[in-house]
């Protein structure tokens, strides 16, 4: 009995040093000559003004042709600032008819502002596959939990903006139609776990560049 009552107390005491460390550590800017790891990128040793400053998001992103879009991410491989502190940013420029697919953020919630155009929005919950729609306006802000598949696509009649942040500096992304159809694996397996036929998977892997 006295040993379940100490344990608790035991592990208090253990975590003590750690949430100490945790608060006399300001922050620690990605030393991305270093491999990045489940914990983050390493401490730079020398750190400058310019490390918590990122100029990447102030202009169009270049459009990918096939969507009529580009998301320029300002996660930690592009602004070190960020590595460890749970935040990051991304701009979204999408032309008229453009749109960024069915995709996840494995790491991280999202949350976008429509700064220009019109946005329509929404995501999928994961237990009872219920779709969230909104269409988005120019000062509108949406959410999207981490880890649910969601879209947006330009539902105006001139180019939409938004800029985004997410709940942590390496949210990761993962295009659900690059997933299947842009890469080796085979079109008879993609046939089994899809239920779509040879013929639209060879278009689709055609179309992204995929084989196999």
């Amino acid at each position: 009995m006295a040993r379940t009552v100490l344990l608790p107390v035991l592990l208090s005491f253990l975590l003590l040093p750690l949430a100490s460390l945790a608060l006399t550590q300001d922050f620690c800017v990605a030393d991305l000559t270093c491999s990045d790891t489940p914990a983050g990128y390493p401490c730079k040793s020398s750190v400058t003004a310019n490390d918590f400053y990122y100029h990447g998001l102030a202009g169009k992103g270049k459009i990918n042709p096939l969507i009529k879009a580009a998301v320029t991410p300002a996660f930690v491989g592009q602004f070190p600032g960020v590595n460890g502190l749970g935040i990051s940013a991304a701009r979204l420029d999408i032309e008229v008819g453009g749109v960024v697919p069915l995709h996840t953020h494995p790491a991280g919630s999202e949350l976008l502002f429509v700064t220009q155009g019109t946005v329509a929005a929404g995501f999928i919950s994961s237990g009872s596959n219920t779709v969230y729609t909104k269409t988005l306006y120019a000062g509108d802000i949406m959410v999207f939990p981490q880890g649910l598949l969601h879209y947006q696509y330009n539902a105006g009649t001139g180019p939409a903006i938004g800029l985004v942040a997410f709940s942590s500096s390496n949210p990761g992304l993962q295009i659900t139609d690059f997933a299947l159809f842009a890469n080796n694996l085979p079109s008879a397996v993609v046939e089994k776990v899809t239920f779509l036929d040879d013929a639209q998977v060879k278009k689709l892997k055609s179309v992204l560049g995929g084989s196999g």
